[in-house]
């Protein structure tokens, strides 16, 4: 099973069942050599059962596993790595404080007899080739600690590789890599096609899943609702067929000019770039998208104004009032909000219900002598859940049974819940389904129309663009520029980006 060249591997009426629910339902799938497959769908479509499935961590209900024409009831997690299948998860399984070949031959060390002693000299020689397979820039002795989200996933692929991996799963890779890391990545899959390996990319990312895949499969209710061959994956159809219907209107436009400021931050200054300072608007009733690369300080810049980060100087001024903003008790009691980029670590406490979730930024309005009255949580969390569409049977069920997109709308229904001048998202859409995306693009433009001023951080490029009604690029903590939207392009806000002064229109 070490040979890359010759898999064959094939799914049959597989089927998973649990206790009220099919997550799988007569599914049929085939992967050969050196092929790039997509698997599509929304979030709860299926996908992770079926990967659950190839990766021996589950057994299918029914149905067939074939490999190299040898049947199989279900893998076990042994077998399915001697069979060359390897996963590159979202969350990556990296080790800071070990170098690059200690973190690939993890558990398979080799060892020099009769002492027993690793040998380190052995293990860098033997990652040398597999590094140079990724085009990876480091070396097996560089620290993990210096590598970048990028160069991780590398990592990653070399230690698959490093265990024969004739099948490559990658997981949503590319959700917290830059555009030119994206693209590196992307090389990488070309380079593993030619050598024969196949891979199942997972993304939500479809114009991604565009430019790389040779075919995708597309899941729905955990039904295989059809395969797309190259010349038919395309962003409209793969969205169509996820969904079941046409995605009209996936960004909306204002629907009434926004000219009063809601929201103004004046020579603005943070502890991870203290010389730099950076003054903007939100208007209300208003999106101004923030765009950037990783590391110019969008994210620090959104938390000082929260109140987290570490502010240095500079005004903050709400409805043209100066506002001293130092933590985020002042900032709610503003009506300032924030949305954060990690909902899991920051925005929500996932073992809690979602009725606590919900109501957990102002608790003083569900107490009475000093006790909080879970009747009136709940109430208010039902009319949340019915006005954004939250997807749960229960509001006394924990966060952590959603999926992403209803986790992001519990983050939100937080703060609608009370009275928001200005709220700021930091990411939102990262790790949701095109469907979900959808229905957030649309609640933020329902706050916008409400008067509401929006700050949109992301570093999705047609979301940016999409969504905004304004823009502002950030490098190193300075704005380094502002569109309005007749100016909007990739190019624009790349050159921004990077610190290019732009011709005027």
């Amino acid at each position: 099973m070490s040979a890359v060249h010759g898999l064959d591997l094939r799914l049959e009426g597989v089927t998973k069942v649990y206790p009220g629910v099919v997550a799988l339902n007569d599914v049929s799938l085939q992967i050969k050599a050196g092929e790039v497959v997509g698997l599509l769908g929304e979030n709860g479509a299926g996908k992770s059962t079926l990967m659950k499935i190839l990766g021996g961590l589950i057994a299918p209900t029914s149905g067939k596993i074939i490999l190299d024409g040898q049947q199989y009831d279900a893998f076990d997690v042994k077998q399915s790595q001697q069979a060359g299948i390897a996963f590159v998860h979202q969350e990556l399984n990296v080790f800071d404080n070990m170098d690059v070949s200690a973190n690939i031959f993890l558990g398979r060390e080799l060892v020099r007899w009769p002492l027993r002693l690793t040998d380190r000299k052995a293990m860098n020689k033997m990652a040398e080739p597999l590094i140079e397979r990724v085009g990876a820039p480091f070396t097996p002795e560089t620290p993990v600690s210096t590598l970048s989200l990028a160069e991780c996933q590398l990592l990653e692929i070399a230690k698959a590789l490093s265990m024969n991996a004739r099948l490559v799963i990658m997981d949503e890779p590319t959700s917290s890599l830059t555009l030119s890391e994206t693209n590196m990545l992307l090389k990488v899959i070309a380079d593993l096609k030619a050598q024969g390996i196949a891979v199942i990319y997972i993304s939500h990312r479809l114009s991604e899943v565009e430019e790389c895949v040779d075919r995708a499969v597309v899941l729905r209710d955990g039904h295989n609702v059809g395969v797309l061959e190259r010349q038919a994956v395309t962003h409209d159809a793969m969205i169509r067929m996820m969904i079941g219907r046409e995605l009209k209107a996936l960004y909306t436009p204002p629907s009434v000019p926004a000219t009063k400021p809601v929201l103004s931050v004046k020579n603005f200054a943070i502890k991870s770039k203290p010389d730099r300072t950076a003054s903007f608007d939100v208007m209300a009733g208003e999106i101004l998208g923030v765009a950037g690369l990783i590391g110019a300080g969008r994210t620090d810049l959104a938390e000082a104004i929260f109140g987290v980060g570490d502010k240095l100087g500079g005004e903050i001024l709400i409805d043209g009032k100066k506002t001293e903003i130092n933590s985020p008790s002042d900032a709610i009691a503003a009506g300032l909000y924030l949305v954060p980029e990690d909902r899991k670590r920051a925005g929500l406490i996932l073992e809690f219900p979602t009725s606590e979730n919900v109501t957990m930024a102002n608790l003083p309005a569900y107490t009475s002598r000093g006790l909080v009255s879970q009747k009136r949580q709940i109430a208010v969390a039902e009319s949340q859940r019915s006005a954004l569409a939250i997807k749960t049977h229960d509001v006394r069920r924990a966060a952590n049974e959603m999926s992403g997109g209803n986790q992001q709308k519990v983050v939100l229904a937080k703060w609608l819940s009370m009275d928001p001048k200005v709220i700021i998202f930091d990411e939102p859409t990262r790790g949701i389904d095109v469907g979900a995306k959808a229905e957030i693009y649309g609640l933020m433009r329902s706050l916008a129309d409400r008067g509401v001023g929006v700050m949109m951080i992301s570093s999705d490029m047609e979301e940016v663009i999409g969504v905004s009604d304004r823009i502002v690029v950030m490098k190193d903590g300075l704005i380094t520029g502002e569109l309005p939207r007749f100016r909007f392009s990739e190019s624009n806000v790349l050159n921004l980006a990077v610190g290019k002064v732009l011709e005027e229109a």
